[in-house]
């Protein structure tokens, strides 16, 4: 990976289509309302020792319940605070760097969604046209729309496993104990992907209900390649990542490492009878693909969503769409690459949302429709034997009441303390030899997603195949 004048250089790897010049004119939406308040243009930055003692005591108990490092960015009308707890690398003394990077999991299929949504805009992609006309290669139902696969409820298998009412657990791709460890840098190409999902029985008739698969954003990533002729990678560069400066985030595709100064992530198992804790921060993540592989910062993700809400990157109509929840997904309040949800009188109304993890790293990504309030963290696990699932659960809602509650109890908290109770109910088939049991598929998915910040993987140990 070359990084030059902040400029992200595909690697080789990333050329499995022909790239021929890359200038191309950002799509401009006409701003909404809130946009003055959003513009990422001109997102200051904290000021040093902005005295925020309720922030930084937030994330101190999320170290005290178990977590490695903890970073955190708030911006409201306060102003902009950083912070972060714990340590960057297991056995130091220094922090988490407050402008580090980090796996962002899920909040990837909200950046993938924004790029589908474009082409939209453009002409170039039907929203309610058959997926199969885009990737007939795959022989998918023709009743899968593109809208099917960004708001899931396409009804395709997820490649990383599904789970059933009856207990019945079809697994997808290692994701566990010593199987993933033998794994980690094993290279899947997306099409292998969704050639495993569609081999087995999809969970119902498109469009008839809905279930969280990552399958979904695979394709998703496979149609923009298709469609204009490029990697993925290359127009999320080109589109999103060089127009808003956002010099601190990558698409990895299989090359392992984390540019610049990142925190350490680190993975709990056992094997032969024996514990083990090992270093996973280089991951080959290519198993995510455009469902979960992206590394960014809390500044890149606050100046992404900022200028998503702001009309800078969609027309009113299509962003109008986007946060559009589908009445099937419930609690979750999924509409396209988005969770928008109900925060109740007590707390700023209306929150969009969409978290995410891989194996050792969880984020969250939060923000009122006008951006004038945002909350964006990252979380590394290190070697403590912990319930990552409830500590994640709980801090997530008291960073929520905090910053968008006032530190009241509102509407919002329950929904994540409802997605967590689901996530305790539905309970996990074994577990990850870690006494770790939540290991949730399909629909529950996005228990995880919502409760514990999971996207492909999870926040690491516990992972939840399928989330």
């Amino acid at each position: 990976m070359n990084i030059e004048n902040n400029v992200f250089r595909m690697p080789r790897f990333f050329r499995r289509v022909g790239v021929t010049a890359l200038a191309v004119t950002l799509l401009a939406g006409t701003a909404t309302p809130g946009a003055a308040a959003a513009d990422s243009r001109a997102v200051p930055r904290a000021a040093a020792g902005q005295d925020r003692p309720e922030l930084q005591e937030a994330i101190q108990s999320m170290v005290d319940s178990g977590f490695a490092g903890v970073q955190l960015r708030v911006h409201d009308e306060r102003g902009d605070w950083v912070g972060s707890a714990g340590v960057r690398k297991l056995g130091e003394i220094a922090k988490p760097p407050t402008d580090g990077r980090f796996r962002i999991g899920s909040n990837t299929k909200t950046f993938v969604a924004t790029l589908v949504l474009q082409l939209v805009a453009e002409g170039k992609v039907g929203l309610d046209t058959s997926a199969s006309d885009y990737l007939p290669e795959f022989g998918l139902d023709r009743r899968i729309t593109v809208r099917m696969l960004l708001q899931h409820t396409s009804g395709l298998f997820s490649y990383t496993g599904e789970y059933y009412p009856d207990g019945t657990i079809v697994p997808g791709i290692p994701w566990q104990g010593q199987e993933w460890v033998d794994n980690r840098f094993h290279t899947y190409q997306p099409e292998e992907l969704v050639r495993l999902a569609l081999s087995k029985p999809a969970r119902f008739a498109p469009g008839t209900d809905w279930n969280y698969s990552n399958t979904n954003y695979v394709l998703a990533a496979l149609l923009i390649e298709k469609v204009t002729g490029r990697p993925y990678s290359v127009e999320m560069h080109r589109r999103i990542l060089r127009p808003l400066g956002l010099s601190g985030t990558v698409v990895p595709g299989s090359w392992p490492g984390i540019p610049g100064p990142h925190a350490h992530a680190y993975y709990r198992y056992e094997n032969a009878g024996q514990w083990k804790t090992l270093d996973i921060t280089r991951q080959n993540v290519s198993w995510a693909s455009g469902a979960g592989e992206m590394i960014s910062t809390t500044r890149d993700l606050h100046t992404f969503f900022a200028a998503l809400v702001g009309g800078r990157l969609l027309p009113p109509r299509l962003l109008a769409e986007m946060r559009k929840p589908h009445p099937k997904s419930g609690i979750y309040g999924y509409g396209l690459g988005l969770m928008v949800q109900d925060a109740g009188p007590n707390c700023a109304g209306t929150i969009l949302t969409h978290n995410g993890g891989l194996q050792g790293f969880g984020a969250l990504m939060y923000t009122t429709p006008d951006g004038s309030r945002t909350l964006e963290a990252s979380m590394t696990t290190g070697d403590s034997a912990f319930d990552a699932a409830e500590a994640f659960q709980k801090a997530q809602q008291r960073l929520v009441n905090l910053v968008f509650c006032g530190g009241r109890t509102g509407a919002a908290a329950p929904v994540i303390a409802d997605a967590a109770a689901h996530v305790s109910r539905r309970g996990c088939a074994g577990g990850d030899g870690a006494g770790h049991r939540r290991i949730l598929h399909g629909q529950d998915a996005v228990a995880v997603a919502q409760a514990y910040g999971a996207g492909p993987g999870g926040p690491t140990v516990p992972r939840c195949a399928g989330s």
